[in-house]
């Protein structure tokens, strides 16, 4: 089932939904299973897996010099969402993402993924590689999350590469994007980001999930400036709880988002005990508040951390 239909369907009942790592590579599917297990009892519609692009690493060789060797360190995104769809028997979305594919190669994915009954997909740019100060695409790739929409759109009006191609299969992908409330660092502001996300929607997007955010003004904020934008599609706020004191630096860090000084000051006055128990309550709280709002969708980042979140959906399931 499509991700807009759930949505429908729920009749502006507030949905969860969780998102998880590809394991390591060496690891396996148990390590998704271990953290899904538990989280099925609050009944998600689908599951989101991510993908990780090549990393390099430079290894140094016995003339002095250091040979640069690509490496895949969380590799098997699409295996896993059909091991999810296999055990659970629900919708799991793999994110395509720009970063490391050729257009060709994004379209033998998109096949796959066809092929496989997979019928939703988030679109991302995805992020820079280590060691590189942005984002550069493969010389025969798309540079911008409008782009791989765009590709998307067009295979599901039966649309390939191969101008040759006559009557192709149109694909029946719902299209995902990210947005972001307080907008991506690299837009030169809030309003440019908001036209950037229209764009991505007119190119046939039909939902949006944000990045985390921690204060929900910056959710609503988002919100009404993508409905001022004539931006209509669903929504979907992404969260997640603080756990550990030196996430306050590194979250801002990584993520380029900001911290509620409130929730800052009870984090800092606190042990590192009591620190992941703010960060539980302050994230229900904010799904308390959304799901007042009527947000089609609550979505976790669970990073693996299986309890943290389970704790959070008992007390607003």
């Amino acid at each position: 089932m499509k991700i807009i239909d759930y949505f429908e369907k729920a009749e502006q009942q507030t949905l969860v939904s969780f998102e998880v790592l590809p394991p390591l590579k060496g690891g396996s599917m148990g390590d998704i299973f271990n953290t899904l297990d538990p989280l099925m009892e609050f009944k998600p519609p689908f599951i989101d897996v991510t993908y990780h692009r090549e990393e390099f690493v430079y290894n140094k060789r016995a003339s002095g010099y250091y040979e640069k060797t690509s490496i895949r360190k969380r590799p098997g995104t699409v295996g896993i969402c059909a091991s999810i769809m296999h055990r659970y028997g629900i919708d799991a979305i793999p994110h395509l993402i720009c970063g490391g594919f050729s257009v060709e190669e994004t379209e033998n994915a998109l096949i796959d993924l066809h092929f496989l009954g997979i019928n939703n997909v988030l679109a991302l740019r995805g992020d820079a590689r280590q060691f590189e100060d942005k984002f550069i695409p493969e010389p025969s790739g798309h540079k911008y999350a409008v782009d791989l929409v765009r590709q998307i759109h067009e295979m599901n009006q039966g649309m390939y590469l191969d101008s040759n191609i006559e009557n192709g299969t149109p694909t029946d992908f719902c299209i995902g994007v990210a947005g972001y409330p307080e907008k991506h660092f690299e837009s030169p502001n809030f309003a440019m980001d908001i036209a950037y996300l229209k764009e991505k929607i007119d190119a046939g997007a039909s939902y949006i999930v944000t990045q985390m955010f921690f204060d929900n003004q910056h959710f609503f904020r988002f919100r009404d400036a993508c409905k001022k934008e004539g931006i209509n599609v669903p929504i979907v706020p992404g969260l997640k709880p603080v756990t550990r004191k030196y996430q306050l630096n590194s979250i801002p860090r990584k993520f380029f988002i900001n911290f509620p000084e409130q929730l800052v000051q009870e984090i800092h006055a606190a042990d590192d005990k009591h620190t992941k128990q703010i960060g539980i309550e302050w994230c229900v709280q904010q799904c308390l508040e959304l799901k007042k709002e009527g947000v089609p969708c609550l979505h976790f980042y669970t990073m693996g951390d299986v309890d943290t979140t389970f704790k959070i959906v008992e007390k607003i399931a």
